[in-house]
């Protein structure tokens, strides 16, 4: 089904995506520290905990993603989006969207096309061993593919809305932020990374919190790593791209 909005979506200086679900004990933590002048998008991907109902209260805008995966509700956010630059933000409050103030200003400034945030674990528990090892493990497969010396492909990012639409992104489940990464480096994209601190998580981990979990997202994102680059005229992708 495509995403919805629950209400007309008001003008915005910058959207987040925020992709949600079953996130009620960390959203008022999230919401609160979205900039003033940024609009919040929900991405409510099937809670049962009342997660869009509490969002709408603390004043966020909600898009219904129905179809479950991590990339279908980022890219309904992205869709559902309006304002020029768009960031995205995982909703467990693992990450402060605050620290996409400077990530923004880059965009702006045109100092880079995708701006990234390099986690930083602040304890032992934030990030377990098995995570890091599947980051570490992409972060050299990404960069035997693209060049790109980066050192995580972590959730907390910025870009302009209409670049990011000229991707025309294909992955809808763990392989999405990757697939930005990859698209916009055969693109030709100014890609940053800067470090940013990560918190433990409210709730159990859907993708990270088991080697079951991390192994499937690294299959996942595996398969993007072995997409043929398809640039069409003018440096956007072809929609005829194959799926991964």
């Amino acid at each position: 089904m495509n995403a919805v909005t629950s209400t007309s979506p008001p003008p915005a200086d910058v959207d987040v995506v925020l992709p949600c679900l079953n996130e009620a004990e960390a959203l008022p933590w999230v919401l609160a520290r979205i900039p003033a002048g940024w609009r919040a998008l929900v991405v409510d991907n099937g809670s049962t905990d009342g997660s869009a109902d509490l969002a709408r209260d603390l004043g966020a805008t909600v898009v219904r993603e129905d179809r479950r995966g991590f990339g279908a509700a980022c890219h309904a956010g992205l869709l559902a989006a309006t304002a020029d630059v768009v960031c995205f933000c995982d909703c467990d409050a693992s990450l402060d969207p605050g620290r996409l103030v400077p990530f923004v200003r880059e965009v702006r400034a045109g100092e880079a096309d995708l701006v990234l945030g390099r986690r930083r674990a602040q304890s032992r528990g934030a990030w377990p061993v098995h995570a890091r090892a599947g980051n570490f493990a992409l972060a050299r497969l990404l960069r035997r593919r693209t060049g790109l010396r980066l050192h995580d492909l972590g959730p907390l990012r910025a870009a302009r809305r209409e670049s990011l639409l000229g991707l025309a992104l294909t992955d809808r489940r763990s392989g999405y932020p990757l697939q930005m990464v990859v698209r916009a480096a055969d693109a030709g994209w100014r890609i940053t990374e800067h470090d940013v601190p990560y918190l433990p998580r409210s709730g159990a981990s859907k993708v990270t919190g088991t080697w079951r979990g991390t192994w499937q997202a690294v299959r996942d994102m595996s398969r993007v790593l072995k997409e043929p680059p398809q640039l069409r005229a003018g440096g956007g992708w072809s929609r005829s791209s194959p799926r991964p």
